[in-house]
């Protein structure tokens, strides 16, 4: 006799470059229907603190409130952040990330973080918030967060007396850094930090030299860049009294997590476990037969905390099996069993032509969960 079914939970991130996190749910949703009509489904949307990260927030109930920052080079963009239960979400990579960048050309030296503080000013200025949670990924900037300082209230001024302009390449000539007027609810509001990057800000292993290249900074810009990071930095030292600048995550979005940690007094999270806190998501898993998660690819860096991984480890508790669909996927079995994930589902088990699987992912992704829910649902004796 059958066993009596329990309901499948999706949760998926974006397939990049094809899918929304939206459009990638409703894909396996449909694919899973066609194969099992009536089975109950529940889904949400996950991220890992970079791109995506509000709309999930807002896929679970968070209201949004709109406001109008400056992008990365400066000109306005219209962002905001989420809010529910004295809980807002900001997402830098909404409110000054790369996907931002006009024409998508990188300026490694002039981008800033100031759209991310402004945002986030905004949501301190909102009475009802008490905490804030940050997802910093997909940054353009390497100005170590102080676009988001100044933004909020702080002061960084050049030798003559006058505000430096923004982008981390002005920091070198950064000589005093005033903290006095940083926004009044920072001291009241509990600040939380999704992020999944423990590099330092400084050195071999820091901001500029992990993550500036991929932001369009060649060598003489890096030189600069690290200069102006290493000014900045002493003067924050000097500002509060100790070297945060080692801190796991200190490098993170080209140093917004030194200046978040250092002066906000944030604390760090792994991304994709704040995410799925926030979704409620070990209350979805209570009573499911199985959960569904990926991403576009799975490789290595899945492994290091990407959503994939964490959905699995959190299925795991509940002792769901879990299965991940994706566009394509390089890792090993080794690998697969090792991050706690089933079986591993591929477009390109469908289709080898990757253009192929870009362009019609919607529907290979609905055969490809079809399968899935056919494959699983008898192996668990519910189909």
């Amino acid at each position: 006799m059958a066993a009596a079914p329990g309901h499948i939970v999706i949760g998926c991130d974006k397939f990049k470059g094809s899918l929304t996190a939206a459009q990638v749910v409703e894909a396996i949703r449909e694919g899973i229907a066609s194969a099992a009509p009536g089975r109950e489904v529940r889904a949400v949307l996950v991220a890992d603190g970079g791109d995506g990260t509000l709309a999930a927030a807002e896929s679970v109930g968070f209201r949004h409130v709109p406001v109008t920052v400056a992008g990365p080079t400066g000109s306005p963009n219209v962002s905001g952040y989420a809010v529910r239960a004295g809980t807002a979400v900001v997402e830098l990579a909404d409110a000054c990330g790369i996907v931002h960048l006009p024409g998508g050309v990188k300026a490694p030296l002039t981008a800033t973080s100031r759209g991310l503080g402004q945002v986030l000013a905004a949501a301190l200025d909102d009475p009802s918030v008490t905490s804030v949670v940050m997802g910093i990924g997909g940054s353009a900037s390497n100005d170590g967060g102080a676009g988001m300082l100044a933004a909020l209230g702080a002061r960084l001024l050049d030798a003559g007396g006058r505000e430096l302009p923004d982008g981390g390449g002005s920091l070198v000539d950064l000589t005093a850094l005033d903290l006095s007027g940083l926004h009044p609810r920072l001291r009241e509001v509990s600040l939380t930090v999704a992020c999944d990057v423990n590099n330092p800000l400084l050195g071999e292993s820091g901001a500029v030299a992990i993550f500036g290249p991929q932001k369009g900074a060649g060598e003489a810009e890096r030189v600069v860049l690290e200069a102006g990071l290493a000014r900045f930095a002493s003067l924050v030292t000097a500002a509060i009294g100790r070297d945060d600048t080692g801190l796991p995550g200190a490098g993170a979005a080209g140093g917004v997590g030194y200046a978040a940690q250092a002066v906000l007094g944030a604390a760090m999270r792994p991304g994709v476990e704040l995410v799925l806190e926030l979704m409620g998501f070990e209350a979805l898993c209570e009573g499911a037969s199985l959960v569904v998660t990926g991403e576009g690819s799975l490789d290595r860096q899945t492994l290091l905390g990407k959503t994939p991984a964490g959905v699995a480890r959190a299925a795991q508790a509940h002792g769901i099996p879990v299965v991940a669909v994706c566009g394509r996927s390089l890792l090993s079995a080794e690998d697969v069993a090792a991050s706690g994930i089933a079986q591993v589902y591929a477009l390109t088990d469908l289709e080898p032509d990757p253009a192929v699987c870009m362009s019609d992912a919607a529907r290979l992704l609905r055969t490809l969960s079809a399968q899935v829910a056919t494959d699983w649902l008898i192996r668990l004796g519910e189909l």
